[in-house]
């Protein structure tokens, strides 16, 4: 396995963690996130707290003269994802945000298709996120809590909307509707919605969402209506081609995209983090540009945020 850096140092709050990670990879262990950052030694450090905190610690990094790779989401505000890009230009030092489906093969084949314009113009766009979360899941934690987590769609679907936003640009709300149906007394927020909006040239987009999909996740898809074709990214984690008909062309021989996370009692998404942190190294060589940009983060942020706004939220 290639190896992108040398861990230097980890800090928990929780000081068992910590005392674990520290003995388990020989290195160095505070019990702050401050403590960390004016450890000295460290070129970059990788922000993986709660949702809540990640504004908060991505700033003190910086100032501290490290570059920052953060965990989605950027924030769970939109004015502290803008603060967080302002800290970045501020301070010189570079600041990533991981969205790794970015690098799911399917995803990269539809960006391309998008990106040469084979598709013609737009007709409507349907997102689907149909997982599971028990609620164990949120038990003991701080998942679930509005001021740590935020809500269903910072949490487990902010890579989707990031995706939205990648292909078409920022998008337009025109109603929401999210209700807690099966976790009630177990998380201050929704655990499904129905989202309608459209793309910057008009094309209806509805997004529908749950996580109460039936013992596992079962959907994460994304299916473009255009002039010339018709294309579904599918699977669990956007990780097949389910559908294609496209004017001329085929996508064919796609790469075998990597497996998804796995947490014990559930999976997450793609674990495509070696190739996060390829590109961070690539940017910070002066070799290659962020494909996770900063303007997309923000927005993916600012959109969330309408949608909670929008139902009340």
């Amino acid at each position: 396995m290639q190896q992108y850096g040398t861990l230097g140092a980890v800090a928990d709050t929780d000081a068992a963690a910590a005392n674990h990670f520290s003995t388990t990879f020989g290195v160095p262990a505070f019990y702050s996130a401050d403590a960390l950052f004016a450890q000295g030694q460290a070129q970059v450090v990788a922000i993986c707290t709660p949702n809540g905190l990640h504004a908060r610690h991505s700033i003190a990094a910086l100032r501290a003269g490290l570059h920052v790779l953060c965990e989605k989401p950027m924030a769970i505000a939109s004015e502290d994802a803008q603060a967080m890009v302002e800290a970045a230009q501020q301070t010189g030092n570079q600041l990533f945000i991981v969205k790794q489906n970015r690098f799911n093969p399917p995803v990269q084949a539809v960006k391309q298709l998008l990106d040469t314009g084979m598709l013609g113009r737009m007709l409507s766009v349907q997102l689907n996120c149909f997982w599971n979360r028990q609620p164990g899941y949120y038990a003991q934690s701080w998942k679930g809590t509005r001021s740590l987590d935020g809500g269903t769609l910072y949490t487990q679907f902010s890579h989707f909307i990031d995706l939205l936003v990648w292909f078409f640009g920022p998008l337009h709300l025109h109603s929401a509707l999210l209700q807690n149906m099966a976790h009630g007394g177990v998380v201050e927020f929704e655990d499904c919605g129905v989202v309608l909006g459209s793309l910057a040239d008009g094309a209806p987009l509805g997004i529908h969402y749950t996580v109460n999909a039936y013992q596992k996740n079962m959907e994460g898809s994304i299916t473009i209506f255009a002039e010339n074709g018709t294309v579904k990214i599918g699977g669990q984690y956007l990780n097949e081609i389910d559908y294609q008909l496209v004017k001329g062309y085929s996508i064919q021989n796609l790469a075998t995209g990597n497996p998804p996370n796995q947490y014990g009692t559930y999976t997450g998404s793609m674990s495509n983090h070696p190739q996060v942190y390829a590109n961070l190294l690539q940017v910070l060589s002066g070799h290659g540009q962020m494909i996770n940009s900063l303007a997309d983060a923000v927005e993916t942020v600012r959109f969330i945020e309408a949608v909670y706004a929008m139902a009340g939220l």
